[in-house]
């Protein structure tokens, strides 16, 4: 054999023995909220994996369903921006802390204003304040944006920072599926409001980040504890799953020079670098609720979801205990309630008609099709016609649902809308076909 092909054959041999020794180790799962699964986690694993430890399958999603796969066993890591909850279905797994992370309040860089107290947000989630010119802002109402799932991990922080309670019900009538989600929309809403974190729009330019009390957020003040809303990130394991054990290597590995530096990277604080953050915990809760007028209370389990999927305005309004809206949203929901009663009983009777819904526990699995009900051909020729209406400027979804007293996920689900941008001359249908 000529020697040119006996060096080529060498150098295809060394890299496959490269190839192999980098996937010594099993791939593991690693599904979570998108604030600790994708970006720096990302790179964490390619850290890992160059190492020669083996692969991550990073799967960003939401803090539930990472927690949820960690729990069942088809995932082995799970990244969530907040503790257990003490339930006996997080009773099993590891919680590990691993960065420190600012929750940072962010609305769309035509807002002007550029600073909130911690009393002013506590006062918009609440209900009590509802007009960004009682903030300094213009004449025109704060949208609120939250992350639909119950125990999101950047929203259940926030929450007991500002309520010293995680599951505190909040006036959001905006819901969306994770805070990437969540993002979105704010670009796109000059009166939005919502929260994620410094790691996930520091260099988003999209967004104007609001600074606290006159401070902003950065790795900086978060490190030496000047921003009051931080939070640990940790990464969750099942010490009985198959992987227990190199779930928790990759835990460990996190510590790493490399990993960190992969954190820094991101704008977050390795974990280990803020001992007197941990330290202060306590004392900085404590604070932060006195600031606010708030204390911590237990944290009973909801008799609903927080912010379900598909829940009216009114319903969420109606639970914010100091809500100026609260009387008038309980009526509408009342009302709501009496003519969906009605409606109910007259399609009864009803012949021929077939079709699917799925609970609030399955929404996640099935995507923008949640609660889609089909109905057969013959009952469709009977039905009226729709009425419609034209997209004003300065209109958005939410208003448009408002003046025609309807819900906002009906609209969005009449009009096959993945989100809730709409356009001036737009036509939407107000009712179903």
């Amino acid at each position: 054999m000529p020697v040119r092909p006996l060096r080529l054959f060498a150098l295809c041999l060394g890299a496959c023995l490269t190839t192999a020794a980098l996937a010594a180790g099993p791939t593991l799962v690693l599904r979570g909220d998108v604030v600790t699964t994708r970006g720096m986690m990302e790179e964490v694993a390619k850290a890992w994996a160059k190492g020669g430890h083996g692969k991550i399958d990073v799967q960003p999603f939401n803090t539930a369903s990472g927690l949820e796969a960690v729990a069942h066993g088809t995932a082995d890591i799970a990244g969530s921006a907040r503790p257990g909850d003490g339930s006996a279905a997080e009773a099993g797994l590891t919680f590990t802390p691993v960065a420190w992370d600012a929750l940072v309040l962010i609305t769309h860089p035509s807002n002007h204003v550029g600073s909130l107290s911690l009393k002013q947000v506590h006062d918009i989630y609440y209900g009590k304040i509802t007009n960004w010119s009682e903030v300094g802002g213009p004449n025109e109402p704060i949208d609120v944006y939250a992350v639909a799932s119950p125990g999101d991990g950047v929203e259940y922080s926030l929450r007991k920072l500002l309520f010293g309670r995680g599951n505190q019900p909040v006036a959001a009538p905006r819901l969306y599926v994770n805070t990437a989600k969540l993002e979105e929309a704010v670009t796109l809403d000059p009166k939005a409001l919502g929260v994620t974190t410094l790691s996930r729009v520091a260099a988003n330019g999209k967004v104007k980040m609001i600074r606290i009390d006159g401070t902003a957020p950065s790795a900086a003040t978060v490190a030496s504890g000047s921003y009051k809303l931080y939070t640990p990130l940790y990464l969750v394991t099942n010490p009985s799953s198959p992987h227990g054990a190199q779930a928790q290597a990759f835990v460990d590995f996190v510590a790493s020079d490399k990993a960190t530096a992969a954190l820094r990277s991101h704008n977050a604080v390795p974990f280990a670098a803020g001992t007197a953050l941990a330290s202060a915990d306590s004392s900085r809760r404590a604070q932060i609720l006195a600031e606010v007028g708030a204390h911590a209370a237990p944290e009973p389990t909801p008799s609903t979801p927080i912010a379900a999927p598909g829940a009216t305005y009114a319903s969420r309004a109606a639970i914010a205990p100091t809500s100026e809206r609260t009387a008038e949203a309980r009526r509408a929901l009342e009302e709501r309630r009496a003519k969906a009663a009605e409606l109910a009983a007259a399609k009864a009777s009803l012949k021929g008609v077939s079709g699917e819904a799925v609970t609030v526990d399955a929404a996640a699995a099935r995507g923008h099709d949640f609660a889609k009900v089909t109905a057969s051909a013959s009952v469709k020729a009977t039905a009226k016609h729709a009425r419609t209406y034209k997209v004003a400027k300065g209109d958005t979804l939410f208003s448009i649902a408002r003046s025609h007293a309807i819900d906002v996920a009906d609209l969005r689900a009449w009009n096959h809308l993945k989100g809730d941008a709409v356009k001036p001359g737009q036509v939407l249908r107000l009712a179903e076909r």
